[in-house]
């Protein structure tokens, strides 16, 4: 297994809720990521995520994500589904792939996401992996 730690910077975050009760608030959001790594490893990325959140500002979320780029040396897509947690203060989320195209195809692995406000515009990302 191989790890890479970068980070994505958001480019784009549009969010609506689309449903609302007196408990919360459920929200859609789409991302769009550009990779900062400088060897263009996963140089961009998008997801969408699906949001409840709670009346004291805490959220738990889905989501689907797809990262483009080359890892060791192989071009390709890699698709993650994930959850995650918002405590009003951190976001962490993990995620498994769930596909790999090109030559990244037969990848496996996971990934992990650990960000507060004063990472924004950036979304830290660990993936750990192999390439098969």
């Amino acid at each position: 297994m191989s790890t890479l730690e970068m980070k994505f910077e958001i480019t784009s975050w549009d969010e609506k809720p689309y449903r609302e009760s007196p408990d919360g608030k459920w929200t859609r959001a789409e991302v769009t990521l550009a990779g900062t790594d400088p060897d263009g490893q996963l140089a961009e990325g998008a997801f969408e995520s699906l949001m409840f959140y709670r009346a004291d500002g805490t959220s738990t979320y889905v989501s689907l994500m797809s990262l483009t780029g080359t890892l060791d040396g192989r071009h390709g897509t890699v698709v993650l589904a994930g959850e995650g947690t918002f405590d009003g203060t951190t976001a962490r989320g993990e995620s498994r792939v769930i596909e790999a195209t090109g030559e990244l195809r037969g990848l496996t692995g996971t990934a992990t996401s650990s960000s507060t406000h004063a990472d924004y515009p950036f979304m830290p990302l660990t993936v750990t992996y192999d390439v098969g």
